[in-house]
């Protein structure tokens, strides 16, 4: 069995959580909780396009959070 993240072929969506980190998802999948859809059904290459394109910061949230209140 292949691994559904990694199949060229596939459709995906791009999702974002409340930490504002994101995740291609396969367009098959039930979306988790937690999770919004940002960029609906594409290919896979759309998808990485826009993560990279929009996830500049890898801090969660609550650290970019935390430390604006330290700093």
């Amino acid at each position: 069995m292949s691994n559904p993240f990694e199949d060229e072929s596939a459709s995906y969506c791009v999702l974002v959580n409340a930490e504002l980190q994101y995740s291609l998802w396969p367009d098959f999948a039930e979306v988790p909780a937690g999770w919004t859809v940002v960029l609906p059904s594409t290919t896979r290459q759309n998808c990485l396009d826009y993560v990279n394109e929009h996830w500049v910061d890898m801090r969660p949230k609550s650290l970019v959070d935390a430390m604006s209140q330290t700093g």
